[in-house]
């Protein structure tokens, strides 16, 4: 089946959609719009065994996947910095749309990646991204705050912070909306909420950002989020472990949620003063905690089972 697969590459920018099929001249560029996305979705109609390749571009390839799904296309959304490294790997220096689109073709033949279906969560991805905007202007105005000399401005900043804090409120009541409008969701939800230390932001981010939570074991899910340390050796050289890579939004939850854990969650709070008494640096020892309460809810969703401080201290060990 492999070979009988065709595989096209979609170069997706903010006003056009570039496409080209792989080992063959043939390529086009559309306007990114409903016009130009019905004009994509008629070159693939007449092919019997497609698939559509394109860059996760924070938003703009949502009204391109949904066309294709809807239209029994296979589509394939790619992490961008997935497709830099191929290129990269190719020796392909040069950058246009057109070449983009070629190189994201060659690596749906190269890797053969898998039809996805648009998340159940997007709509709530949404919200989330939404949120973390309204916390970001909160800051900025707060910086601005500090800085403003005038009593009008000061005044003026203020009551901007005042109407923005209000509406990160409003934001979270839509999470939890949101979240208890999807059955699916409202039952993992429920799971999550139990535990102390993981709130309502922190569940959204889970359920958004972590999908496959409950799907993988101790060290994979770990190793996602970018909180599983890897050894750094060489040789007779023996470096320290660190973590890196994964996902950098759920690291940041997590630690969150994590500093919360360490005061109210009685299994984190005891692991956290147990690695600190060891001498552990706080960062060492937080980031500690943070995989260890990931793990658990792992094995919470995994096992469908509300927080229990007897049996989370039997469901993993970290160390």
């Amino acid at each position: 089946m492999d070979k009988e697969q065709t595989y096209a590459g979609v170069d997706i920018s903010k006003d056009y959609l570039d496409v080209t099929i792989v080992d063959s001249d043939k390529k086009w560029r559309f306007a990114n719009n409903q016009v130009g996305i019905k004009k994509v979705i008629k070159i693939f109609e007449g092919m019997t065994s497609v698939m559509v390749v394109f860059e996760s571009t924070g938003g703009q390839e949502l009204s391109l996947w949904l066309a294709l799904t809807q239209a029994g296309i296979g589509a394939a959304p790619i992490n961008p910095r997935q497709i830099r490294n191929f290129a990269q790997a190719k020796g392909q220096l040069a950058k246009t749309d057109n070449i983009d689109a070629q190189i994201i073709a060659q690596y749906g033949q190269a890797m053969k990646p898998h039809p996805q279906l648009i998340p159940e969560t997007q709509e709530l991805k949404e919200l989330m991204a939404r949120r973390s905007q309204i916390v970001e202007m909160i800051s900025a105005e707060k910086n601005r705050l500090k800085a403003a000399r005038q009593k009008l401005i000061k005044q003026d900043i203020q009551a901007h912070i005042d109407w923005l804090q209000k509406r990160l409120r409003e934001a979270d009541k839509e999470l939890i909306q949101a979240i208890d409008d999807n059955p699916r969701l409202r039952d993992k939800a429920k799971l999550l909420r139990s535990t102390p230390g993981v709130g309502p932001t922190m569940t959204a981010a889970l359920l958004t950002q972590l999908p496959e939570l409950g799907t993988l074991n101790r060290h994979q899910v770990a190793a996602l989020a970018g909180v599983a340390p890897f050894n750094r050796d060489s040789g007779r050289m023996r470096g320290k472990r660190t973590v890196w890579g994964g996902r950098a939004s759920i690291r940041a939850v997590l630690y969150m949620s994590a500093l919360v854990a360490t005061r109210y969650n009685p299994t984190i709070r005891v692991f956290y003063q147990r690695l600190c008494a060891e001498g552990k640096a706080k960062k060492v020892a937080i980031t500690a905690c943070m995989r260890k309460l990931l793990i658990i809810l792992n094995s919470m969703i995994k096992h469908k089972t509300l927080w229990q401080h007897s049996h989370s201290l039997l469901v993993v060990t970290c160390h």
